[in-house]
């Protein structure tokens, strides 16, 4: 089992959604953490506003870089290892998307999300498990989405980093066992976060609504069972009901999954959402 008490955890995309209940959860759990995000002053903020509220743990440090280029990767790394601490805990929680046919999106926006919800965990898990590996001790968390096991119209663009990124822990899993690291990836349903207002492209950006609001979960509910995957170093982690069917219906019934698929989409043009 992982433990988080007085851990360091490296946690990206820290000022999110699903960063900010990460941050608060496991302060809670008695963890010393290193914060990372693009806006300093937001970064910042929001860490104090979340560190004033719990009386445990510690935050570290709040570092800036940008993922989506290899120089931002290598630049957080030296950061961190110039605070002379070694990371415990890496959470590759950082990530972007974009809603639109694979033809209707622009070149730059699809690619960015790749370097950001792909390259970013894959060059992060390189340059830290280095060190893991020389303590022979460590963890990698990776947070995919159930969109890496089942591709919705429109986010064509996002289910692929996020399929890759379920392949790139299973081969992380598979090479580090040997060294006692351990590997987690998590794969939430739509959550109620900022990656929720998304910009959308062409025929998504004008015909397709939201999601019904009973349709989204909670972020913390979804990061309380991401906590808990980890402490009990699963591999896999479906941390809500939709997520955990979404997965069961793609391993044993596709068929099945294929015409619920259809009639989400039916119903979400019609507007009934439900």
């Amino acid at each position: 089992m992982t433990q988080l008490r007085e851990a360091v955890v490296l946690i990206t995309g820290a000022t999110g959604g699903f960063g900010q209940e990460l941050t608060r959860q496991l302060l809670r759990a008695g963890s010393r953490l290193i914060l990372t995000d693009l806006d300093k002053v937001v970064l910042h903020q929001r860490a104090e506003a979340i560190w004033s509220e719990v009386a445990t743990g510690e935050v570290l440090a709040c570092l800036t870089a940008d993922l989506a280029t290899r120089e931002g990767c290598e630049s957080l790394y030296h950061q961190v290892k110039a605070l002379g601490i070694p990371v415990d805990v890496l959470i590759n929680n950082a990530g972007i998307a974009v809603v639109g046919h694979v033809n209707e999106v622009p070149l730059e926006p699809w690619e960015q999300l790749m370097q950001v919800n792909l390259m970013a965990p894959m060059r992060l898990s390189a340059l830290f498990v280095t060190d893991m590996i020389a303590r022979q001790k460590g963890h990698i968390v990776n947070i995919s989405s159930i969109a890496g096991w089942a591709a919705p119209p429109g986010l064509t663009h996002y289910a692929a980093s996020k399929f890759g990124l379920r392949g790139f822990s299973e081969g992380l899993f598979d090479e580090l066992k040997a060294y006692n690291i351990k590997v987690t990836a998590v794969y939430p349903f739509f959550s109620r976060t900022p990656i929720l207002q998304s910009k959308r492209y062409g025929t998504f950006a004008q015909r397709n609504p939201d999601l019904p609001e009973n349709w989204i979960t909670d972020p913390a509910k979804v990061m309380r069972e991401t906590i808990q995957g980890i402490i009990r170093d699963q591999l896999h982690v479906f941390p809500d009901s939709v997520a955990k069917n979404i997965h069961f219906f793609k391993r044993y019934a596709p068929g099945f999954l294929d015409w619920i698929s259809n009639e989400f989409s039916r119903r979400l043009k019609s507007g009934t959402g439900r």
